[in-house]
């Protein structure tokens, strides 16, 4: 009985909140049209030309059996270190080089394909959901600070901070079986390329499709995907200016300026964080322009990177449709996230300043802005760059066990 009136509660405040916001475009509709457009303006000059190469590639990858081939050679690393299906380090690179909701695309495809499980989603969600390096030294640290050399901390930052959740979500289920469990006595035959390859041509033999067939549903999945991440953008854009207008910023500002005072944090970044709580470009934007110790600033701009925003959490349930992959452990994740995104750049900017001031010294300048060329160029080499590290370390963890295989047991080496 308790559980049928929350939901219906919940349908109530549902309802009535977009009831609201449909009344206030209505009434307000210069602003809610101006945001939308800004919104719109940050989808088709960034988002789309940035993630669509990417978008396509990764169908191409999985239809071709790439993704299962990378997925055997990278089981090594991923298994013992996330108690992931080595497939995780594909979206973990592609997280990484593309950012955000890259990962959340790609572990949904991997479920529905079930290549994983669907606590093994969840995991995967957890700690490969990241901000591209791209933002967080370019439109962060650049365009938004102006300080170049911000953005080894913010990054450094935010990466430890998401491998951190990655080790906590390993024990998240630690029980849960993995999906391949059945077939290891089939998949641990031979060594671990043929392993691979045979991965390879069972999983294009599986798919089944001609070339141009997947070429094709590639691009239209792809662009259906991105047109909805684009809608949620102008989405979001729109609720954080109605927001604004109608004094709910106001409202909010002592009760989050009263939690900041507790972690000795400047109040004045209230503003910044209701933002970010929606919406990531807004909430970075603020917290650089608040008036507030430059270190405060770029502890709240680390945790409004690591939250990542409503508007994306939003992408990423839109993402894993048709899949058992739950929202609850991604949101615990991102909140986690954003915790030890904080802590760490405290932590690099605090006691260990001295140490990182070396670091910063050298910091080369980049540029704030990128056409979108040169973001498809460095995404790539990134990417490349990513899987390459990742595939270096797991392949020697597989050669180093071998090696101690056979150090244990000499007789069978004579043998």
């Amino acid at each position: 009985m308790r559980i049928v009136i929350l939901k219906r509660l919940n349908l109530l405040i549902g309802a009535g909140l977009v009831s609201l916001l449909t009344l206030s475009l209505v009434i307000y509709p210069e602003d809610s049209v101006k945001a939308a457009v800004e919104g719109l303006k940050i989808f088709w000059e960034i988002v789309l030309p940035s993630l669509l190469p990417f978008f396509v590639l990764s169908e191409i990858m999985l239809g071709m059996g790439v993704v299962h081939f990378i997925g055997v050679l990278l089981e090594p690393l991923m298994r013992p270190l996330f108690n992931v299906p080595g497939v995780g380090a594909f979206a973990l690179s592609m997280g990484l080089a593309a950012g955000y909701p890259m990962d959340a695309v790609i572990t949904g495809k991997f479920r529905r394909s079930q290549m994983c499980t669907k606590v093994e989603g969840e995991r995967l969600l957890s700690f490969t959901n990241t901000a591209d390096p791209l933002f967080i030294f370019g439109a962060v640290a650049v365009g938004m600070f102006g300080r170049p050399d911000l953005g080894i901390v913010l990054a450094i930052a935010h990466y430890i901070a998401s491998f951190t959740v990655g080790v906590i979500f390993k024990y998240y289920h630690y029980n849960d079986r993995p999906m391949n469990e059945n077939s290891k006595t089939e998949t641990n035959q031979g060594g671990i390329f043929p392993r691979a390859v045979r991965a390879l041509f069972k999983a294009r033999r599986d798919d089944g499709r001609p070339f141009g067939l997947l070429m094709g549903e590639a691009v239209k999945e792809s662009m259906t995907t991105l047109l909805m991440i684009g809608g949620f953008i102008m989405l979001f854009s729109v609720l954080v200016r109605m927001a604004t207008v109608f004094g709910i910023l106001k409202l909010a500002n002592p009760v989050i300026g009263s939690i900041l005072k507790f972690f000795n944090i400047s109040p004045n970044l209230a503003h910044a964080v209701f933002e970010g709580i929606l919406e990531i470009d807004l909430g970075t934007m603020a917290a650089s322009h608040a008036n507030a110790p430059l270190l405060d600033k770029t502890i709240v701009a680390g945790w409004i990177i690591a939250w990542s925003g409503l508007c994306v959490h939003g992408q990423v349930a839109s993402v894993i449709h048709n899949t058992d992959i739950r929202m609850a452990p991604y949101v615990v994740a991102r909140l986690l996230h954003g915790i030890f995104a904080a802590f760490y750049t405290w932590l690099l900017l605090g006691p260990l300043a001295m140490v990182m001031a070396t670091v910063l010294h050298g910091a080369v300048p980049v540029q704030g802005k990128f056409n979108p060329l040169d973001r498809i160029i460095l995404t790539g080499k990134q990417q490349i760059f990513i899987l390459g590290i990742l595939l270096l370390t797991s392949l020697l963890i597989q050669l180093s066990k071998k090696y101690v295989l056979v150090r244990t047991n000499p007789k069978k080496r004579l043998g």
